[in-house]
C-alpha cells in the first residue's frame, strides 16, 4: 500500500485531506471555547470604568458586559420615579424607587434607569436630588417586561420588573439598555446624597458581584465533537479511496499472475493440441497419397500374356 500511497496523486489527495480535517478541527475549538460561559474576573468588574467608554446606549448588553462597577455623571429628570415591586430588603418585600438618569456624554443624552433605594411603602421616599452629581455602581441588564403590566397608584407608576422598553414608553426619551444600582451618589462639590446620606429615607440597594461560576453549553460540546468527527471522517476517506486503489492493483496483478501460470499454459497445450492434431493429418494425407502413387506404378501392372509363335 506505501507504494500506492507515494503515487502524486495520492500525496496530493493526503494534503487536501490533513487541510479540511484541520479547519474542522479549528471549528471544533471554536465550538469548545465557546461551550464554557465564565463571568470577567474581579479584578475587572470591581475596578471602576466610564459608563460611556464601557457601554453603548440602543444595545443589548453582553454577559462580558454586565456586572461592570461603572462611573457616570448628569442629573436626574424630574417627574420621573417609578416603584418597582416585589423587591426584598433582606426577609422584607417593598419597592425600589427607580428614576431616570441623564448621562453626560451619552450620544444622544441618553439616560438610564437607576435604582435611588429601597422603601416598605410608597408613601416613603425621597425627593430627586438636584443639579449635577456623579455616581458609582453596577451597571446590570435590564429585566424583561412582566405580564401584570404597569399599575397607577396615587403615589406613582408601578411596575413589576425593570424593563427598559416599559421605561422608554413612559419616559419617551432614549435610554440605555440596563439600569445602575449606585454605591454611591454626590454633588460636585463631594457631598454624599441618596439612600447612602445619613438623612435618606431609602435605603441602599447594593448588588454584589455575580458568583465566579462557569456554565457549559453542550450543544457546543456536542458540535465541538460533531466538528472533531467531521475531521477522523475526512482522513478516513482518503485511506479508503487509497486502501480500494491498492486493492485493485493487487487485482490486476493477480489476474496477470493467472494469465502467466495457467491461461498462458493452457493457451499453450491448445495450440500443441492443434498442431498435434495439423501433423496427423498431414501424415494421414501423406499416406494416403503414398498409397495411391504406389498403386498407379508400372511395376505394379499386369502383364499381358504372350502370343504363341504358333499364332504369329
Amino acid at each position: 500500500m506505501l507504494k500506492t500511497a507515494l503515487k502524486p496523486s495520492w500525496i496530493a489527495g493526503l494534503i487536501l485531506a490533513l487541510v479540511v480535517s484541520g479547519v474542522f478541527v479549528l471549528l471544533g475549538k471554536w465550538q469548545m471555547d465557546n461551550a464554557a460561559s465564565a463571568p470577567p474576573p474581579l479584578t475587572q468588574t470591581e475596578t471602576p470604568v466610564p459608563l460611556t467608554e464601557h457601554f453603548v446606549p440602543e444595545k443589548a448588553m453582553y454577559g462580558t458586559e454586565a456586572d461592570q462597577v461603572i462611573t457616570l455623571s448628569g442629573e436626574f429628570l424630574a417627574d420621573t420615579d417609578v416603584f418597582i415591586h416585589p423587591r426584598l430588603n433582606g426577609d422584607e418585600e417593598g419597592y425600589w424607587v427607580v428614576s431616570a438618569f441623564r448621562v453626560q456624554g451619552a450620544p444622544q443624552d441618553e439616560v438610564i434607569p437607576v435604582v435611588r433605594g429601597w422603601t416598605a411603602t410608597t408613601a416613603a421616599t425621597d425627593p430627586v436630588p438636584q443639579g449635577e452629581l456623579h455616581i458609582t455602581g453596577r451597571l446590570l441588564p435590564a429585566e424583561g417586561p412582566a405580564a401584570e403590566g404597569i399599575e397607577q397608584t396615587p403615589e406613582g407608576t408601578v411596575l413589576t420588573s425593570l424593563a427598559s422598553a416599559e421605561l422608554i414608553n413612559l419616559w419617551d426619551v432614549p435610554s440605555y439598555a440596563g439600569y445602575v444600582a449606585p454605591f454611591e451618589m454626590t454633588t460636585g462639590q463631594g457631598t454624599v446624597v441618596g439612600a447612602t446620606a445619613a438623612d435618606s429615607t431609602l435605603e441602599s440597594v447594593i448588588v454584589d458581584p455575580q458568583p465566579q461560576e462557569t456554565t457549559y453549553n453542550w450543544m457546543n460540546i456536542f458540535y465541538a465533537i460533531e466538528w472533531v468527527v467531521f475531521a477522523g471522517f475526512a482522513i478516513y476517506l482518503w485511506w479508503r479511496f487509497l486502501r480500494d486503489d491498492h486493492l485493485r492493483n493487487v487485482e490486476e496483478a493477480e489476474l496477470d499472475r493467472q494469465w502467466a501460470e495457467e491461461w498462458k499454459a493452457a493457451e499453450l497445450e491448445r495450440r500443441r493440441a492443434q498442431a498435434r492434431e495439423a501433423k496427423q493429418r498431414a501424415i494421414e494425407q501423406y499416406e494416403h497419397f503414398h498409397g495411391e502413387s504406389v498403386s498407379a506404378s508400372p511395376d505394379q501392372q499386369p502383364q499381358q500374356p504372350q502370343q504363341s509363335q504358333e499364332h504369329q
